[in-house]
């Protein structure tokens, strides 16, 4: 089974060491001790609480993408037809081209907190070297 260290399960949930130990304290997240004492979540455990915080977080509206970025706007490059949005969502940088129209409309701009919404059809999915030599 596949397991992680508190400080591995705080990176792949984008919050702090700290804020996984103060949710395994308060028995929302469980977590084991391993044979040298260190507090350790299994990989199906991590899953379902991250599952459940997505789900409580995208809880507002209707739409059938499922992939939702919250994070704050930190460049916007326009011309006279197109923009280029930048948005760090986490450790995430995503990257949106829309009309200029658009961007101005939804007021745009780097400081701004926005959501990327993200539907596609081609998904590409790798694991890490480093996470793949833990679940061994």
């Amino acid at each position: 089974m596949t397991t992680f260290r508190i400080s591995e399960a705080a990176v792949l949930l984008g919050v702090s060491s700290d804020t996984v130990r103060r949710w395994v304290d308060a028995g929302r997240l469980p977590a084991r001790r391993d044979e040298h004492g260190h507090r350790t979540v299994a990989g199906a455990d991590l899953a379902a609480f991250a599952r459940s915080q997505i789900e409580a977080e995208n809880g507002s509206g209707h739409s059938s993408a499922r992939n939702r970025f919250r994070g704050i706007v930190t460049e916007v490059i326009k011309d006279a037809v197109m923009a280029q949005v930048e948005i760090a969502a986490g450790p995430y940088r995503v990257v949106s081209l829309m009309s200029r129209q658009a961007a101005d409309e939804l007021g745009l701009e780097v400081g701004v907190v926005a959501v990327a919404v993200i539907k596609s059809t081609n998904v590409v999915v790798e694991i890490p070297d480093r996470i793949r030599a833990v679940s061994q």
